[in-house]
């Protein structure tokens, strides 16, 4: 089940709210989220909802452990290797161990079969949640929670719970025992529910088909999939690399203001986990505005602990290639993945080492420009697993594959969505925001139209709820990129 399914919309969130609001008291309020949450997790795969609960009692007992009085250091250090062992152990038996037995297999031929492992939907964002929380008891940053259920529920809730962001339990502790919703704040939810449903149904689904139509489709054969990218013209190849570099954002983005707005129905605030990458001037404020909520973890909880930059040149190396590595390989057990975190690693470098003096220097103009072409090649090296096309899609796109530079198809689909094209590029950027927020502004001195503005406010959400029910009925692309992961 996903957000944007008409299911969803129509009858799982809205008996969700339902049951939430005729709930007496907040006891059965976190019995309604927990259940709908477990329910929603199970619709999927109801067996891995045994992992889910089982991580989470383990990581229960042994921090209650830990945070019992008395405990010694050594104690408390072996309940934190117990969880981690735990985390860490099942996600990379059912998210690493057919790649790397694949691995082992290239180099002495054993095993002669690979063993078929199903990945657990979301399995790496509560993970990532169940250690955040783990370690933060052990830091004394948090009190271990003492119910069990209440622990279930921080790390399974729907909002966010398969795709993200990734929620601190020290962000919503306090409002798991405790919450109030104003009517201003749950119209501020749904209309952050709609703005991403919109984004999802009317621009990322239409903008993952046109770069299925410029690249390949992802479902194809690697054969084929070689066959069809060498023959794509230059121009066509970059099309695709840009309809896929702007799909991507909207996409995961549009997952997050859903997930925001639906906490926010109900009374819980996760923090922000975009803020306009395709707007940076260097690759490291990409970083910081791109999916914030995995750069922060793995800031606080692996390149700070491994030292961070309070050290000297060579370890300061070693900790940036350390994290860039898991960052590639988080979204996904491919050498396509660990190449993409390399890839970043090297401009992170670059930048951080080499063209810090001389950067600020240059053009805002040029450093976007530059930034805009890294990560949309970046794009690429994500979405592409397979080497052997991705050496012909890139050599493609340089202009050394013997590819015409540009071809009838292409240019027809150019001329017949510009239009679609444009509108998807002003998502993209903070434009329509501040537009909002200036005539927003504007109304606050005009008592006459306040009226007026305040139904326009009103009525938005429902008219992007109609137009997303309208562009999703029959649709059968209908993907969230991010939900694998």
């Amino acid at each position: 089940m996903v957000f944007s399914s008409l299911f969803f919309l129509f009858a799982f969130l809205p008996l969700n709210l339902l049951c939430y609001r005729a709930a007496p008291n907040m006891r059965w309020r976190n019995r309604v989220m927990l259940a709908f949450s477990l329910l929603f997790y199970a619709w999927a795969g109801p067996a891995y909802l045994l992992l889910l609960c089982g991580m989470t009692l383990g990581d229960w007992l042994l921090c209650r452990a830990m945070d019992s009085p008395g405990r010694s250091y050594l104690q408390r250090k072996l309940c934190l290797l117990g969880a981690l062992s735990l985390d860490l152990g099942l996600l990379c038996i059912f998210k690493y161990l057919g790649f790397a037995l694949g691995v082992v297999r290239q180099f002495t031929g054993w095993p002669e079969v690979l063993p078929e492992i199903a990945l657990p939907i979301g399995i790496s964002f509560y993970t990532f949640q169940l250690i955040s929380y783990v370690v933060d008891v052990y830091r004394r940053d948090v009190v271990a929670q003492r119910s069990y259920w209440k622990l279930l529920l921080y790390v399974s809730l729907f909002h966010q719970c398969i795709a993200g962001p990734i929620v601190r339990y020290s962000t919503i502790s306090d409002r798991i025992e405790w919450r109030y919703v104003t009517r201003q704040e749950w119209i501020e939810g749904a209309s952050r529910f709609a703005i991403g449903l919109a984004k999802k149904a009317m621009l990322a689904n239409p903008m993952g088909a046109l770069a299925d139509r410029f690249l390949c489709s992802t479902a194809l054969a690697e054969g084929e999939a070689a066959s069809l990218l060498a023959s794509r013209s230059v121009l066509s190849l970059w099309m695709g690399a840009v309809c896929f570099t702007i799909q991507i954002y909207l996409d995961f983005s549009a997952y997050s203001d859903m997930a925001i707005g639906m906490g926010r129905m109900v009374g819980f605030s996760y923090l922000e986990n975009f803020n306009y990458p395709y707007i940076a001037d260097s690759i490291t404020a990409f970083w910081r505005r791109w999916h914030i909520s995995l750069s922060s973890f793995f800031r606080d909880y692996v390149y700070i602990p491994l030292g961070g930059n309070r050290c000297g040149r060579l370890a300061q190396l070693r900790n940036l290639t350390i994290v860039w590595m898991l960052t590639g390989l988080w979204h996904g057990a491919s050498w396509n993945f660990v190449l993409w975190g390399l890839y970043y690693l090297l401009f992170l470098l670059a930048e951080k080492f080499v063209f810090s003096p001389v950067q600020r220097h240059i053009p805002r103009l040029l450093r976007h420009g530059y930034v805009l072409a890294v990560v949309t090649v970046g794009w690429v090296v994500f979405r592409i697993t397979d080497f052997d096309c991705l050496k012909i899609a890139l050599r493609g796109m340089a202009g050394r594959g013997g590819n015409p530079l540009s071809d009838l198809e292409t240019v027809l689909l150019l001329q017949s969505n510009w239009v679609f094209l444009l509108l998807a590029v002003i998502a993209c950027t903070p434009l329509l925001r501040n537009l909002y927020r200036r005539v927003d502004r504007a109304m606050d001195g005009l008592p006459p139209f306040q009226l007026l503005w305040t139904g326009l406010q009103c009525a938005y959400p429902i008219l992007l709820l109609v137009l997303s029910t309208a562009a999703l009925v029959g649709d059968q692309y209908n993907p969230f990129l991010y939900y694998r992961f």
